[in-house]
């Protein structure tokens, strides 16, 4: 009886969530189907840590969606064993990336969007282009600068670009460190006035974008929200999340 009841309140939670909860066990061992379920779970994370962006492909595809010139940029990270053993070169730009951004007309505008792979190229592969079709439609009268794709990219790059091209606010759409239900998970980070030297704490995030988690009308509402707010705000991070409930509704 014991049994049943278990298996029903396992079931029950299961339907709750992707984790791996109240799992079933053969004598002390893990049952084969579970622990098969884990392992490719498993191999899908690192794979995505792994993956290279094809930055031209998603270029081309984004020219399709922005108005506007798309630039593709790299970090110093020359490959991805530099990105991953070395944090810091994925924070800034490559020599003659920093170099070609010295060439872009800097005007004044309100909003810098930069796309960088992050820890999942498949989150930004799979959810990038989805997202900005809902957002950019929210940002009428906004002025964007060039919006820019970044290989082997973190978060803080984005305070580079931002500076760069003269922007007010920064956003980097990025994919988040995998885990085992959420190989694909895009982030969103905006940044008040960007500049090199900024820390997470003076940013907000907007995070687990994706078809099992945020869906890209939700996430594009809440960050066009965000965006508004820390404009009039003149403010990013910790002082923004604390004080401005009204972000929860429209």
């Amino acid at each position: 009886m014991s049994g049943i009841l278990r298996s029903s309140r396992g079931s029950r939670l299961r339907a709750l969530t992707p984790a791996r909860v109240d799992l079933g066990r053969t004598g002390v061992s893990q049952r084969t189907a579970d622990l098969l379920d884990f392992q490719r779970a498993h191999a899908q994370a690192r794979d995505a840590v792994h993956a290279r962006l094809d930055a031209e492909t998603l270029a081309a595809a984004m020219k399709t969606i922005v108005d506007g010139d798309v630039l593709c940029l790299r970090s110093a990270a020359t490959n991805r064993a530099k990105y991953l053993q070395c944090p810091d070169l994925g924070r800034r730009l490559a020599k003659e990336s920093r170099e070609f951004l010295e060439h872009v007309p800097n005007e004044y505008c309100d909003l810098s969007i930069v796309i960088a792979d992050g820890l999942s190229a498949l989150a930004v592969e799979r959810h990038a282009a989805a997202l900005l079709k809902e957002l950019l439609p929210r940002l009428e009268g906004w002025r964007l600068t060039p919006l820019c794709v970044v290989e082997q990219g973190r978060v803080a790059i984005g305070d580079e670009i931002g500076a760069a091209l003269g922007a007010q606010l920064c956003v980097v759409l990025i994919g988040e460190r995998p885990g085992l239900s959420s190989p694909d998970s895009l982030g969103a980070y905006l940044t008040w006035e960007p500049h090199p030297g900024r820390t997470d704490a003076e940013r907000n995030c907007i995070s687990n974008i994706r078809g099992e988690g945020l869906s890209y009308s939700e996430a594009a509402r809440q960050l066009a929200l965000s965006l508004a707010e820390a404009r009039r705000r003149r403010l990013t991070g910790t002082g923004l999340k604390l004080e401005s409930h009204s972000l929860e509704s429209d």
